[in-house]
């Protein structure tokens, strides 16, 4: 099970990788679990987005889609939301990532 609502992420039974990978998805950068932690864990983390204002996603939502929860405007940012509520720490560094790049593109021939 997992939620992920603007300044709001829920999780139940997931590995701590789990939450690297919504969390890389959340700050548009790599984050990789150094924790050494196993195991399913359940976590819920409050934070106020980086967006500005409410932090809603872009687009109007689906018909009968339920009202998403208000954002708590006192909430802390979420490097400070990591360390108080769930005991982590998001630490900056240099490594090496893995990526695909593309030299050439051509548009595909009859056979």
């Amino acid at each position: 099970m997992m939620m992920m609502t603007p300044g709001r992420f829920e999780s139940g039974g997931q590995p701590i990788s789990f939450l690297a990978n919504a969390l890389a998805n959340q700050l548009g950068r790599p984050v990789l679990d150094g924790t050494g932690l196993t195991g399913p864990y359940d976590l819920t983390l409050s934070f106020m987005p980086d967006s500005g204002g409410r932090g809603l996603p872009p687009g109007i939502p689906p018909p009968g889609a339920p009202n998403l929860p208000p954002i708590d405007p006192n909430a802390p940012s979420l490097p400070t939301a990591l360390q108080e509520q769930l005991g982590l720490k998001l630490e900056s560094t240099k490594g090496p990532v893995e990526m695909i790049v593309i030299d050439s593109i051509e548009p595909p021939t009859e056979d």
